[in-house]
């Protein structure tokens, strides 16, 4: 029996759908071992046994790609983060769901922290598109927004004070991040998990009193 018009459609599709998963499939290793600014198309396509002129059906460069697989990323941190954050809790105790939900997401998945350091080999930073860099920066401005409204919840109520002190945690989850993954905490016989805790209890004591 023919197929369908519908079912000839929904064929086309599955197929575009399984050529996009392999071009990220195969991005993500390209990226591991060559950085953004070392990866081509060529090389992508490679990776992925297939043309260079089916990536582009896909995706209009290598910046498109690598802010498809990090705008995924952050839609699951914020999703984990969510899911972490008990909005009936208390201020204090979403604070610290949400420090330690960011810290462990990448602790679960250390590939996607390695993904969002492409960006900064070298800790010089590279950025993508004018308009990619700002979609990017909106899903990470919403994952520190969850932990901005728990500060509220503890008397900050000047709008600059609350993103002072969201980028003052937000610098020590990253930083902690960074020295759980490179062993230096380890070294200095701490434990990520420990550091932040504690860094959100000096915080909330601190906020606390400025009542």
């Amino acid at each position: 029996m023919p197929a369908s018009a519908e079912q000839k459609q929904g064929r086309r599709a599955a197929l575009r759908s399984f050529k996009r998963e392999a071009i990220l499939d195969a991005a993500r290793g390209v990226f591991a071992a060559q950085g953004l600014e070392g990866a081509t198309i060529r090389a992508i396509a490679d990776a992925a046994g297939i043309a260079p002129g089916t990536v582009y059906l896909q995706f209009a460069s290598k910046e498109a790609i690598y802010a498809e697989m990090l705008q995924a990323s952050l839609a699951d941190l914020l999703k984990s983060m969510r899911e972490a954050v008990d909005p009936a809790a208390l201020p204090e105790a979403r604070l610290l769901a949400g420090a330690l939900g960011f810290y462990h997401f990448y602790q679960r998945r250390p590939e996607d922290l390695h993904l969002g350091l492409y960006l900064a080999q070298g800790l010089k930073p590279i950025g993508l598109t004018p308009q990619l860099d700002r979609m990017l920066n909106g899903r990470l401005i919403q994952c520190f927004s969850l932990l901005g409204d728990a500060i509220g919840g503890l008397g900050v109520t000047e709008p600059e004070r609350v993103r002072a002190e969201t980028v003052e945690l937000a610098t020590s989850i990253c930083g902690t991040l960074l020295l759980q993954a490179t062993g230096r905490l380890r070294m200095l016989g701490d434990e990520g998990e420990a550091v932040l805790t504690r860094q959100v209890g000096h915080m909330v004591e601190r906020l606390r009193g400025r009542r």
